[in-house]
């Protein structure tokens, strides 16, 4: 297969958010390793590391004779930057929810998260000297949009040991991993009411419940019924679970709140309680969650 370069520096150089940079992070971030694999139900914590170093997304799938090739060359760039970029490896077949919101049609497709924003690399293989220039690239432009931190892998081990799950947390983990969210709502929601300021069950719960909406759904769909209808509440909420998923978290909070005063009572209770959904997905510290709240809480009032 041969590679095609995408639109380099979308959403992440060109967004209208990237204007003012965020606040670089700090160097050498605790990191448990600068290349790793990631599922459905792990990825948002990458969105949010892309925030300290430009994340590289290798969405790869067994049936591509390209993947083998490319993989190891990916690995050993990313390596070699020393904790100034992260290699995050998704197997699209064990994945769709992030095969869906990454819109991939092509395998490998390679993108980049950088601030939380994506930026579409290249699909197919490379040889080594193009993929080292287009990841030379992507760290140009993290630095243009405030993101400068390194990770320092070698601390994996320095820090106290994790302390073990509890049983509930543990359950909801163990049911994610094999795709049974009921299982996994049914724990979390046990969780919370063991001690109902949990709030990594509240996380967790709504994590769940994003990931079971989008379960067997189709992006295309999803993405077109929003166009056809652009003051269908139920259509706008489908789409802000996938830019959410996807990392266009502003997108998704605009989507709903722009929406929010023109529609009937029943759809902004809606509109509310997904807000809220979300927020807790993303983070109630997040930037974007503080000022999407302080919007909803304008609007409410």
């Amino acid at each position: 297969m041969t590679g095609q370069t995408g639109a380099f520096g979308q959403g992440a150089a060109d967004s209208p958010d990237a204007v003012t940079p965020p606040t670089p992070a700090p160097v050498a971030t605790r990191a448990t390793s600068l290349t790793v694999d990631a599922t459905d139900a792990t990825f948002s914590d990458y969105i949010e590391l892309s925030k300290t170093v430009p994340v590289i997304v290798d969405l790869w799938s067994t049936r591509s004779e390209a993947s083998p090739q490319l993989t190891p060359i990916l690995e050993r760039v990313v390596t070699e930057y020393a904790g100034r970029m992260v290699l995050v490896k998704v197997d699209v077949d064990a994945n769709p929810q992030l095969s869906q919101a990454f819109q991939v049609q092509s395998i490998p497709t390679i993108v980049a998260l950088i601030g939380g924003k994506t930026a579409p690399l290249f699909q197919g293989a490379l040889p080594e000297a193009q993929v080292r220039e287009v990841l030379a690239q992507v760290l140009d432009v993290a630095a243009e949009n405030g993101v400068t931190g390194t990770l320092d892998a070698s601390l994996e081990s320095a820090g106290p040991a994790e302390p073990p799950l509890s049983p509930e947390h543990q359950e909801a983990f163990d049911a994610i991993e094999r795709g049974d969210y009921a299982a996994a709502t049914a724990a979390y929601e046990k969780a919370l009411t063991n001690d109902p300021k949990d709030a990594l069950a509240e996380a967790g719960l709504a994590q769940v419940g994003l990931l079971a909406r989008l379960a067997g759904t189709d992006a295309a769909a999803i993405r077109a019924a929003a166009g056809a209808n652009a003051t269908d509440a139920a259509a706008a909420l489908a789409v802000a679970d996938l830019d959410v998923v996807g990392g266009h978290v502003d997108d998704a909070f605009d989507r709903l709140l722009t929406l929010f005063p023109s529609v009937d009572d029943d759809a902004k209770d809606q509109i509310r309680l997904r807000l809220l959904e979300l927020f807790a997905v993303v983070g109630p510290a997040d930037p974007r969650v503080v000022s999407a709240r302080l919007r909803l809480t304008n609007l409410l009032f």
